[in-house]
């Protein structure tokens, strides 16, 4: 009797999967017309603190504000910086001129579109892999990036926390810091178990190749698992290399915070010291919630709100958080995308020039 051979099973394919993309392309359109909506409803509310604001913006000085857009761009230096260090640990490097505009295209996807974070790793894992990283040390660094950045926000929350204190008006908002610090703290012990809880994660695997056949089905969860521990081992950043990140981190968040008491400066008013870095970080905390792009509308509230519990001038204070946004966000959403657009590009006449080489 001849031996017949049975073809494989052909691989799971999740039915649902496409009609719930569908659905997501459609409700995020819905969701980004929504939260543009909230946006001007909240700014048509404070149309007094408005007009107010406007002797200041008709009075700016010119001068800080070139610094404060220096100093913004010092912060994305900061954190291509960051990401360079982390990739080089996996022995991968990047010109630091493609990982700028990595930077700022990655800041304007997650600015620019409803739940732009998940965009956001997207794009940051894909652009580590045109550039020579495997799956892992993408993976890798995508997660140690952001790691270090929660870390070093919540020691700048930490030195705001002490400030504020010492002024007796911290208010509600010292709970809101010691929430980042704890959270912080969580990812520290997460990532010190990270081999630990990797080793369960096949359930995970498991899904993500029912779903998006990503990875291979041709490998067992088990066996991907196993692979990626293996090259999780082969990477592993000195202590040297880890303060240099650190350090970048923490240049980045003081660069973008300096940016905001520069913005003092060009409107003419005081910096309220004190509950600068307290409100700062507030202020970032909103802007990582999903409720508008870029925390629109919610960070420009909460920063507004914090600064003027410590002492800062109602209306010079928001005249000073519109000229902060109107650097850190409107201005950096076209130079953003302009990165994209010029890396995407690049990418085609590789790809282009590639294919033309080959055999």
């Amino acid at each position: 009797m001849d031996n017949v051979t049975t073809p494989p099973d052909p691989p799971i394919v999740a039915p649902s999967a496409g009609r719930w993309y569908a659905i997501w392309r459609i409700a995020r359109y819905v969701i980004g017309l929504a939260a543009v909506g909230i946006a001007a409803w909240v700014i048509s509310g404070k149309t007094d603190e408005l007009s107010g604001a406007s002797t200041y913006l008709e009075n700016l000085r010119w001068y800080w504000m070139l610094v404060a857009v220096f100093a913004e761009a010092v912060s994305y230096l900061a954190v291509a910086s960051l990401q360079r260090r982390l990739l080089w640990c996996g022995r991968v490097k990047v010109p630091m001129v493609p990982m700028t505009g990595i930077s700022l295209a990655g800041n304007a996807i997650q600015n620019s579109l409803p739940g732009g974070l998940a965009f956001f790793y997207v794009y940051n894992f894909r652009q580590y892999r045109r550039f020579g990283a495997d799956d892992v040390l993408a993976g890798w660094t995508v997660v140690a990036v952001n790691a270090v950045s929660f870390v070093t926000l919540s020691a700048v929350a930490a030195v705001g926390v002490a400030l504020a204190l010492s002024s007796g008006n911290a208010y509600d908002l010292v709970e809101a810091i010691l929430g980042i610090a704890i959270a912080a703290s969580l990812v520290v012990i997460t990532w010190a178990e990270r081999a630990r809880l990797l080793s369960h994660a096949s359930w995970l695997v498991r899904l993500s190749q029912r779903l998006f056949h990503w990875p291979s089905p041709r490998l067992t969860p088990d066996q991907v698992v196993t692979a990626w521990m293996g090259r999780m081992g082969a990477i592993a950043p000195s202590r040297r290399n880890w303060a240099r990140a650190v350090a970048m981190g923490l240049g980045n968040w003081v660069a973008d915070c300096g940016c905001l008491a520069l913005s003092f400066m060009a409107v003419g008013a005081g910096v309220p010291w004190r509950g600068l870095l307290l409100a700062y970080g507030a202020g970032q905390l909103a802007s990582t919630m999903p409720f508008t792009p870029g925390g629109l509308g919610v960070v420009e509230g909460s920063l507004t709100v914090a600064l003027v519990t410590f002492g800062g001038g109602e209306f010079s204070t928001v005249a000073a958080v519109l000229v902060y946004r109107l650097i850190s966000y409107w201005l950096m959403l076209p130079v953003g995308w302009g990165a994209w657009g010029t890396l995407a590009l690049a990418g085609r006449n590789r790809r282009q020039a590639l294919q033309e080489t080959s055999p």
